[in-house]
Formats: C-alpha cells, sequence, structure tokens
C-alpha cells in the first residue's frame, strides 16, 4: 500500500522503516525541523513534504504527531483529498480518541488507531523494540480493524483489539506500567545516592522483580514488609524517609496501601497482619 507520515519523529519513522521492509511504499513524509535528516538517514528517497501534499498520494496517513495536534493534523490532511473513500487515516497515539479523526471520517475515509505499546526514546531503539510489542488497533469498522491489524502484523508487532471508549483506562495503565515504573525507580536512585551508592546497586533487584511479575504475575512476585504484615518494619522506613526526604512519605504509604491490598487478596496477608500496617499507615497519612 502507499503510505504517509505525517509527524515523522521517532515513531512514526520507526514505522515508515518497517512499513517499507515489509513492501509498503512510502510516498512522503512530513514534520518539524528535524524531519528532513531522519528522513535522509531512515528512509532515503522519501520526499519530505507539508501535510496535505504528503496526503494526496497516499491510500494510508498515519498521524504520528503530538496528540493534541492530531486533530488539527488531520484536518490539514483531508484539505487535500474531494473524498476520503477507499483511504484510510490512522493515528498513533494511547490516549485519544477516534474523535480527533472525525474530519477524515465526515469525507468517507475509514479511520483507526494503531498504538504501539511500548516505549520509544529514539529511531534505532524503536526499530529494536517493535517487534514482539502488542499493538492496540482501535477502528470503527471491520475494514479498519483488518487493516490495523494487519499493519501491526507488517512492522513486527503483536494486534490486539481495544474499544475507542476503553483508551483512556487502558492508557493509565499504561502510564502505571511505564512512566510510573520508572518515577518510582528515580525516587529509589535519588535515595541511594544520598547513602552515596550508586544505581547499578539496585537495578538487578529491580529487573529481578520485573523478571518474577512477568514469570508468576504481581500477586505472587510481591515482597517486602507490606506482605509479611511488619508494621514495625514500615514504621522505621517511613521514621527514616521522613528525615531524609519527607517528601518520600506520600508515595510510600500509598504504594504501601497498594501492596497489602495485593497481599491480602492473593491469600499471603493475614487480617491482623494488614490491620498492623493499616495502623502505622494511617499515622503517616
Amino acid at each position: 500500500m502507499d503510505v504517509s507520515i505525517v509527524g515523522a519523529g521517532r515513531v512514526g519513522t520507526a514505522l515508515g522503516v518497517r512499513l517499507r521492509e515489509a513492501g509498503h511504499r512510502i510516498v512522503a513524509v512530513s514534520g518539524g525541523a528535524a524531519t528532513a535528516e531522519r528522513a535522509r538517514r531512515f528512509l532515503p528517497g522519501v520526499p519530505v513534504v507539508e501535510p496535505a501534499d504528503a496526503a494526496r498520494g497516499a491510500e494510508v496517513v498515519l498521524i504520528a504527531t503530538p496528540d493534541d495536534r492530531i486533530g488539527e493534523a488531520c484536518d490539514r490532511i483531508v484539505s487535500a483529498w474531494p473524498s476520503g473513500e477507499g483511504r484510510f487515516v490512522a493515528h498513533v497515539s494511547g490516549a485519544t480518541g477516534l474523535g480527533a479523526l472525525s474530519s477524515a471520517a465526515a469525507l468517507g475515509a475509514t479511520v483507526l488507531s494503531i498504538h504501539p505499546l511500548q516505549s520509544f526514546p529514539d529511531v534505532e531503539r524503536a526499530l529494536a523494540r517493535l517487534e514482539g510489542s502488542g499493538m492496540a488497533v482501535t477502528a470503527l469498522s471491520e475494514d479498519g480493524f483488518a487493516l490495523g491489524e494487519r499493519l501491526a502484523r507488517d512492522v513486527g508487532g503483536r494486534p490486539f483489539r481495544l474499544a475507542d471508549q476503553d483508551r483512556p483506562l487502558y492508557h493509565a495503565a499504561a502510564v502505571f506500567a511505564s512512566n510510573y515504573l520508572v518515577a518510582v525507580l528515580s525516587v529509589a536512585e535519588d535515595l541511594f545516592g544520598r547513602l552515596g551508592l550508586e544505581r547499578e546497586l539496585f537495578l538487578p533487584l529491580a529487573r529481578a522483580s520485573l523478571d518474577n511479575t512477568a514469570a508468576t504475575g504481581a500477586a505472587l512476585a510481591l515482597t517486602g514488609p507490606a506482605v509479611r504484615g511488619d508494621a514495625g518494619t514500615v514504621e522505621r522506613n517511613l521514621r527514616a524517609l521522613d528525615r531524609a526526604d519527607p517528601k518520600c512519605v506520600p508515595p510510600y504509604t500509598a504504594l504501601a496501601a497498594v501492596a497489602i491490598e495485593l497481599a491480602e487478596r492473593s491469600g499471603r496477608l493475614t487480617p491482623e497482619g494488614r490491620r498492623a500496617v493499616e495502623e502505622v499507615l494511617g499515622r503517616w497519612r
């Protein structure tokens, strides 16, 4: 298929590379100041043009702009078409619904979303990580789902269907799995640093916890004072945090509450142990 990419940043460019390798023709890309150099390096021979010009010769337009610019990009795309019949417009956002593509749908185009459930800090790592990554496909028609699943497989992903109304909860879950994981590790990095200890010392522990979760699920992977009902250790942890950095106390108590809920639900924490830990947490909230 003839594909154009509007917003050829690290994600859009990586998708373009993999789609071209799968036999699709990348007819044009558009983007910001760095797009021309990025295209020269990763998509040689592909013209860099304005969004409306990129869309003119394409059967499929992938919009990979920041979320708050998807609607604007879609409007610029459809301005180049007398009709959207036979065309597909997709965005790659995890949080944005298909309503952002309403101008394309109104013109008769099939609209959909394809979101890689992965973190892409740069094009090189995006190319390496696409293979085997989950890809959420949302559409309003079977034709849209079929194309999204095909494109997801063509870039090496594992497509799964996601209803449009479920996208906000899906994205919130992804934030916990990625962004907040990094945020928690940043707190650990800072606290270890206060003791003169390097990040490399706790990374094996963090990796082991992630591996254990992958192998057994979160309930069985959970360790630590909360799952043991060890209220005394929780109290000592909180006192130490209060002395070292009081702003770490609220996230510790919030995550401890999640941990005891998980521990009791999995049958690994007695009601008495839960009450003891909750009593401590209550004093620090």
